[in-house]
Formats: structure tokens, C-alpha cells, sequence
């Protein structure tokens, strides 16, 4: 069994506990503008230095923490209840850091910037509490660059491979190694799947407030690659690797919950009459919190879709059948109904909703961050998400009739979702010191991508007139 940090244990119980496992070797980690983990390994005799002063890093070395080579260190200080034994690396810890630059929380770190928007929620008597659903892919790496599906059998080629029992057996070692892992560092699962294409899978596991399930979110898309290393197998979280079959997401279930009581705010109350008279048995607040992520939801894609590739994932024209499974089962329009897959906020029971938009290539910590804004000034501001789909099929709605139903369309590219984000004071206001920086990087990736000629533009516009 691993060691892992529980909440409300001492520092001196995390000590003890690291000891005991055998641990001799800590990771101070953070992550990049992109959730990408950020390292320094350091042995354990300075377990109370990387807590106190923290870990030194170059700034200007690392993406979109506003430092150059000029900047003042950044020292990654640990939080001592994220403090996790490494499964692929028994002697080894890690814990989540926050930055620091001259003795001061730097507020261009994604967790730093959580953690104001947290206690922003918090002071207005509320907790996001969640959990993430990260899909993901197992491929190679072709010698001419290119990447195929992990299929060590052959049999994974099912057009329909959901759920399927021999495409799951091939992987059973994998899964299970992965979910053992999962808890022993607390992480608990309580299932995975083979997912809707080849090659791909998905790990569910439990409820946490938000700032613990990003932890946990990102501790384990540093775990997975890990794991899949022993198979042979690169494990990817691109939305998109494959253009015909489904892309990857990392569905949030979320509630919002009293902060000094804990009760979940958004059932109804025994005696409260539906405010939407739909059956779907939500409270004003709840309503009101979703009516904030539909408003700004543009804006937001621009964190929760940060790639280009995310892209792929996400088109609104009429083909939303893909060619493998049938379905990309990604929603394209801004929407929100019953328990209901081709919705972009599905409702599976009334305690929370389920956003299906989210990238697998997301930061969980800004992700959350614009959450928490977008829902409170719909909260603050009582604003009506509209009427919800309910019994119906968006993916097969004729367009126009979607647009009769006040349905927009999500952002179709990064440079769109850039220049939405731009405009939008809320979900700006929510990446804090982070938002310019973040919104050159994305800009920059973009001019990048359109600079490139494919071979499709070739081949379709070479002789054309």
C-alpha cells in the first residue's frame, strides 16, 4: 500500500509517513501555463526546506509564468496534505507546489490563481466540488513520425469497440495496474472503461472539492504515461489523435455545496416548486450557476479547449457522425437538458451537472478557476440558462431549429475561442495576472498553425482555378 498525505494530517504525520514507506527522494512539482508537471527532485532530509523555502526554478525556462531570463527564482513550495508515493517509483514522493518569487504567493501560478478563486467562492458562501473523467488514448510512434493505435492483438478494430470485452482484456493489465495505483495514493476509482474508439479509455473516480480533484487530475495524467510505459504504449491526452474516431475529453461532474455546511445547493429543497417546471428538479441556484458557464462558455473554451487540435473535437456542421463509432459524442452547441448525451451540460441525476466540452489537453486548475467566475456571476446576477432540451437529439436537430432554441454554436477554432476570451471580463478576471500571458501563448500557437500548408490544402485547391 503507498503512502499519501490524508487531510488534516500534521506535518510531522507526513513526515512519519513518508519515512515509513520508504521514501527517499521528494518531487516539488507545479504545472505550466499548459498543466503541463514541473519538477525538481530533492532527497528527503530537505522535506521541511521545500515546504518552507521551496524549490528553485528559472522562470523564463517554463511556460507562460510571466519571467524571463532576468526574473527572480521561483520557488515551489509544497503543500504538505498533496504529499503522494510514487507507485512506477516507491522511493519517491511527490507533492503539489505553489510558487512563490520573493517570499510572495506569485499569482501567475495556476494553482496560486485556484486558490484565489477559490477563496473568492468561499467568501460568498460557496464550495465547487467535482470530479474529472479523463479519456485518453494508447498509441506508437511510427518510425516516419506518424502514431498508430496499441493493439498488441489485432482485435481492437471494432467500428462500435465501446465498452467491449476483448478490446478491454487486451488492456486488462494496464487498467488494472492503473486503478491499483490510483489507490493506493488515494485516488479512488470506482471504474474505467474501453471507451467509444480504438485504443482509448477512461478512468472515473470519486468526489472531491475542486482544488483536491485538480490535484488528483494532474497527479494522474503524470501517473498514466507512466504506467503505460511498461506495456509498450505512449499514453496521450491530445483531444483529437485520430481524425476518424472519437476524440478525447475530461467530462466534470460538478455541484455547487454550502462552504460551512457542505449540503449540496443544487437539488431542490422538499416543498420548493421546480423554477423551471421541467422535471428536472434543480434549485434556483443551480440554474443560475449553469446560466453564468452558457453565457460565457465561448470565452471559456479558450481554457477548457486550449489547443488547436482541441478543434477537431468540437465542430458544429452537420456532420456530427464520425466515421468509426458513428457518434463523436462531443457537443458542438452551447446546451443544457436531461440525462442526455448530445448535450453540452447533460444533467444525470439532480445533484449535478456534467460538462461534456472539456479537453483532455485542459489545465484542470485554470478550468476551475473559470468555472468558479462564470457560475458566480451567474449566481450573482440570476441569469436564465434558457429552457432545457429535454427527450431530444441536438446532434440531429436540422440547424436552424437549433438556433430557434437560442442554441449557439461553440467556437470552432482557437483563434475564435482567443478573441472571445479577450472580450470577456469575467472569465479574463478569473485567470488574473495569468490572462494576457495566457491569451500571447494561444495566439502565438495559433499564428503557428496557420502558417503551415497540409497536404489536404494541396490536394483539394492545387488546380482548382
Amino acid at each position: 500500500m503507498g503512502f499519501y498525505a490524508k487531510k488534516g494530517m500534521s506535518r510531522e504525520e507526513v513526515r512519519k509517513g513518508l519515512e515509513e514507506a520508504g521514501i527517499k527522494f521528494l518531487w516539488a512539482q507545479f504545472v505550466d501555463i499548459h498543466g503541463s508537471p514541473k519538477v525538481k527532485q530533492v532527497p528527503i532530509d530537505a522535506f521541511d526546506d521545500i515546504i518552507d523555502d521551496g524549490a528553485g526554478f528559472a522562470g523564463g525556462a517554463v511556460w507562460g509564468v510571466n519571467q524571463g531570463p532576468h526574473s527572480h527564482d521561483l520557488m515551489a513550495r509544497a503543500d504538505i496534505s498533496t504529499f503522494r508515493q510514487l507507485p512506477w517509483q516507491p522511493n519517491t514522493a511527490s507533492a503539489q507546489s505553489n510558487l512563490h518569487v520573493d517570499e510572495k504567493p506569485w499569482p501567475s501560478c495556476a494553482r496560486v490563481n485556484l486558490l484565489r478563486m477559490i477563496d473568492l467562492f468561499a467568501k460568498e458562501g460557496y464550495v465547487l466540488n467535482g470530479g474529472w473523467e479523463p479519456e485518453h488514448f494508447l498509441v506508437l510512434k511510427n518510425e516516419d513520425g506518424s502514431i498508430s493505435g496499441w493493439d498488441p492483438l489485432g482485435i481492437d478494430t471494432l467500428s462500435k469497440p465501446c465498452y467491449d470485452a476483448r478490446g478491454i482484456a487486451q488492456a486488462t493489465g494496464y487498467l488494472q495496474d492503473l486503478m491499483q495505483s490510483c489507490a493506493e495514493v488515494g485516488l479512488f476509482v470506482y471504474q474505467c472503461d474501453h471507451e467509444d474508439a480504438n485504443y482509448q479509455y477512461e478512468i472515473n473516480w470519486q468526489w472531491e472539492d475542486m482544488l483536491t480533484a485538480s490535484d488528483m487530475a494532474v497527479f494522474f495524467h503524470m501517473m498514466a504515461p507512466q504506467i503505460a510505459n511498461k506495456y509498450g504504449a505512449i499514453c496521450t491526452f491530445m483531444a483529437k489523435p485520430f481524425a476518424d474516431k472519437t476524440g478525447s475529453g475530461n467530462h466534470l461532474h460538478f455541484h455547487v455545496a454550502d462552504v460551512k455546511t457542505g449540503e449540496n445547493l443544487f437539488p431542490l429543497k422538499e416543498g420548493e416548486k421546480d423554477w423551471k417546471d421541467d422535471r428536472l428538479g434543480y434549485s434556483k441556484l443551480a440554474y443560475h450557476f449553469i446560466g453564468g458557464i452558457m453565457k460565457h462558455k465561448d470565452a471559456m473554451c479558450a481554457v477548457t479547449s486550449p489547443t488547436v487540435n482541441c478543434y477537431r473535437r468540437i465542430q458544429s456542421g452537420e456532420a456530427v457522425y464520425s466515421s468509426g463509432s458513428q457518434y463523436t459524442w462531443t457537443p458542438a452547441w452551447n446546451s443544457f437538458g436531461d440525462n442526455n448525451r448530445t448535450q453540452m451540460l447533460r444533467s444525470p441525476a439532480n445533484n449535478r451537472f456534467e460538462d461534456r466540452s472539456i479537453s483532455g489537453m485542459a489545465n484542470p486548475y485554470l478550468a476551475t478557476a473559470v468555472y468558479i467566475a462564470a457560475g458566480l456571476d451567474g449566481i450573482k446576477n440570476e441569469i436564465d440558462p434558457g429552457e432545457p432540451n429535454i427527450g431530444i437529439n441536438v446532434w440531429d436537430m436540422p440547424y436552424e431549429e437549433r438556433r430557434k432554441k437560442g442554441m449557439t454554436p461553440l467556437p470552432q477554432n482557437l483563434g475564435e475561442a482567443c478573441n472571445a476570451l479577450e472580450q470577456d471580463e469575467v472569465v479574463m478576471s478569473a485567470l488574473g495576472d495569468i490572462g494576457p500571458e495566457y491569451l500571447r501563448v494561444k495566439r502565438a500557437e495559433w499564428s503557428e498553425f496557420m502558417s503551415h500548408v497540409t497536404r489536404w490544402e494541396c490536394k483539394r485547391y492545387l488546380t482548382m482555378v
